[in-house]
């Protein structure tokens, strides 16, 4: 079917274009418009091209849904496209994968969240269905305010997503998208299709009132308290190599890797190495662990040479590091403590640093196959030093983000008191809590695997078991830090690895370890390590002696979940992070997707009822009439019916009138005419009859049947579906207040 005028698929694009505003607060740069922009113009193109070849109308989202596909091909996978556009098995292969990382980069991040590629195609294919669905509702079925409510859905992820105000932009835009949706409609509605000239003031009123209603309710949009973009519970990079860390590790116990993997080859200007830090969890949440709250550095590490200085009062030693990556794939770079400059083989702005985690993080790039050379100050400040440190005001900035706690059992805050009463500063606070956990004699033990808790909380089951992994001991630890007033948060990385023959270290999947960092006020960051890991797998800490300062042979302690292809017997095993890839997950884990699903599935269901309301609101309509079974009831139900079908009626006529166009218009069919006649009689008789004659006869409910099945296959199958969908019945009765159509004057009561 030919679109008689384009401009009212060219409003449905404006208006989504316009919804997507609403996605601004959700993302810390504006690069997520340019991709929604291509999108939203293929769908407007596939409508137009098809429309105007004339081609049916079930062709037509499927063309807009085919061109939006070549642009996210064009976009995120031309490499592996004919002529960089044509989609190939391999590059929807590639385009998923890349939609992929979208899913996982939507629960890693927080608002405003980095514009990262996968979501950056996963936002342009969101929009692209939205654009489907407001031009399949406001131009092919003409029901413009209803394809206002698939508005409503972009506006629904800032409301859910962004923490405090979303800004009023985001507020006005969809409501403006919205008015223009309306006022197209009564455009086309006023003047046909021979020009839009004139009319449109009652879409005008409503479009003011969607502004004022945005303008004014803006202060009271609810929002979430979070912030979160995703969901918040962890789990591994989708499509990751398994040789990342979790950016999002929670503390739970998983089985590592039976076999080490080589990852990096770190040649150092000094033979004690420390950390090698990857990134840093800052958000505690006492049902999903620690996390990365977001990432929104925008330096480039290649136009800066201090990145992270020490404060000046902070002792510390200049370390130089070159790093080959072996088979390390991350978008987190592992580099020393207090990067002052890092210089990556072939980089061209894509490593990013983020100086309130001290992160090293890559925008459409990662570690694999690079090089890359790193300047350092490594703090060094003695016990006398730190001890003398005071406490940060309770205001402060850096004292609020990272000393911010959710409601705890109150079993932790006890222990908290309990471990640092008498301490007379932050420093000695921070050891009494260190010495707690490592203490052997307090009955603590390292093993790769723990036995389920039974408080629902893993940080009390961790203290009450006293057996986890380094993740455990460094998040918990790091809780109790924070409860004791200090600013603290929980590194992830690797030790220094092993030295090789000709001197330079080797860092293996077994080295990567959780460690604590504190801030102490004068003097920055100070890692302490509460975990009590091997003698030789250590960095030296002079201000963080352990308790139990002795070699310890660590043995994994063997459950009833195996990882594939692990010994069944016990090895002694070294310190190290889960993989990305988990294995034998807990009871828990495997039912992190449910949150998810369950609101996408609430959401679809959500749509789904408000987009069937109308079809069963005439479902109900058509029951009463039945059951009733007056004369006037079934005529009113068989106009109906024509109407929704898409049949023109004129109310000049009289009922035997309009029977007599309704059979014409349907074309000959058996007992078709002679129940259209027999129901216009029924009509006139009940219209024009004594009163007495009105009661219903049982025989015309099954007339109406016959004239309604006549009707309905006169009509192609798109025009039944609409019927049924979208019944134009109910909205012109809406419109003209309960009218009956196609009656005459002097039939109306």
């Amino acid at each position: 079917m030919i679109d008689p005028d384009p401009r009212t698929a060219g409003a449905a694009t404006l208006a989504t274009l316009l919804g997507s505003v609403a996605l601004a607060p959700v993302f810390s740069s504006a690069g997520w418009f340019p991709p929604v922009l291509g999108a939203v113009l293929a769908v407007l193109a596939g409508g137009l091209l098809t429309r105007r070849a004339g081609a049916p109308a079930l062709l037509v989202p499927i063309a807009q849904l085919a061109l939006l596909v070549v642009v996210l091909t064009a976009l995120y996978a031309p490499d592996r496209a004919l002529l960089g556009l044509v989609p190939t098995p391999t590059s929807l292969g590639r385009l998923g994968d890349v939609l992929a990382d979208g899913a996982a980069e939507v629960r890693e991040q927080a608002t405003p969240a980095l514009a990262l590629t996968g979501l950056l195609a996963l936002t342009a294919l969101f929009v692209g269905l939205v654009a489907v669905v407001v031009d399949l509702l406001a131009v092919a079925a003409q029901r413009a305010a209803v394809a206002g409510l698939a508005l409503l859905v972009l506006f629904c992820v800032p409301v859910g997503t962004v923490t405090g105000s979303v800004g009023l932009p985001a507020l006005v835009a969809p409501a403006a998208g919205f008015a223009l949706l309306l006022w197209a409609d009564q455009q086309r509605v006023l003047t046909g299709l021979h020009g839009w000239a004139g009319g449109g003031a009652g879409a005008l009123r409503i479009g003011v009132l969607a502004l004022a209603a945005g303008i004014g309710l803006a202060p009271f949009v609810p929002t979430a308290a979070e912030g979160s973009f995703g969901t918040g519970l962890g789990g591994g990079v989708v499509g990751a190599t398994g040789t990342a860390l979790d950016p999002v590790a929670e503390m739970r116990g998983q089985l590592s890797r039976p076999q080490p993997i080589e990852l990096l080859r770190v040649d150092s200007s000094v033979e004690d190495l420390g950390y090698l830090r990857a990134v840093t969890l800052d958000d505690y949440d006492a049902e999903d662990g620690w996390t990365l709250s977001n990432l929104d550095g925008e330096t480039a590490v290649a136009d800066e040479d201090r990145l992270a200085p020490l404060p000046p009062r902070q002792p510390s030693r200049q370390v130089g590091v070159d790093v080959e990556v072996l088979e390390h794939d991350d978008r987190f770079l592992p580099v020393p403590s207090s990067p002052l400059t890092v210089r990556v083989d072939g980089d061209e702005g894509g490593w990013r640093f983020d100086a309130a985690t001290g992160t090293v993080f890559g925008r459409d790039v990662t570690s694999a196959g690079s090089r890359y050379r790193v300047t350092a100050a490594e703090p060094r400040p003695s016990p006398d030093l730190l001890d003398r440190a005071a406490p940060l005001p309770a205001g402060d900035g850096l004292q609020q983000r990272f000393g911010a706690l959710p409601e705890l059992d109150p079993e932790i805050g006890r222990l908290t008191a309990e471990l640092t009463a008498g301490a007379t500063s932050p420093y000695q606070r921070v050891r009494r809590i260190q010495e707690y956990l490592t203490d052997r004699g307090n009955g603590f033990a390292y093993s790769l695997s723990t036995s389920p808790g039974t408080t629902g909380d893993d940080l009390v089951d961790f203290l009450r078991l006293k057996r986890g992994y380094c993740e455990q001991y460094a998040g918990a630890m790091a809780v109790l830090v924070r409860q004791a007033g200090l600013p603290s948060r929980v590194a992830l990385g690797y030790t220094p690895g092993s030295v090789q023959r000709d001197g330079s270290r080797l860092v293996t999947s077994k080295d990567a370890h959780a460690w604590v960092e504190v801030f102490f006020q004068g003097y920055g960051w100070v890692p302490f390590d509460p975990t009590p890991i091997a003698v030789d797998r250590r960095v030296a800490l002079p201000w963080s002696p352990r308790a139990s300062d002795r070699q310890e042979e660590v043995a994994e302690t063997p459950t009833t979940a195996a990882p594939t292809g692990a010994p069944a017997t016990e090895a002694p095993r070294e310190d190290r992070v889960p993989d990305a890839v988990p294995q034998a997950r807990t009871a828990q884990e495997d039912t992190s997707w449910v949150r998810p699903v369950a609101l996408t599935a609430g959401a679809v269901l959500g749509l789904g009822l408000l987009v069937a309301l109308p079809a069963g609101l005439r479902a109900v309509q058509r029951r009463r009439r039945l059951a009733r079974g007056t004369a006037s009831g079934l005529w009113d139900e068989l106009l109906a019916s024509a109407t929704d079908l898409g049949i023109p009626l004129d109310a000049a006529r009289t009922p035997r009138r309009t029977a007599e166009a309704l059979a014409a218009a349907a074309g000959p069919q058996a007992g078709f005419a002679e129940a259209l006649t027999a129901l216009a009689m029924a009509e006139e008789a009940a219209t024009y009859g004594r009163p007495g004659d009105r009661s219903p006869d049982p025989a015309l409910a099954g007339l109406l049947r016959t004239a309604r099945r006549g009707l309905a296959a006169s009509r192609p199958w798109h025009r039944r579906a609409a019927a049924v969908i979208w019944p134009a019945s109910l909205v012109d009765a809406l419109r003209g207040g309960l009218r009956r159509p196609g009656t005459s004057p002097a039939a109306v009561r």
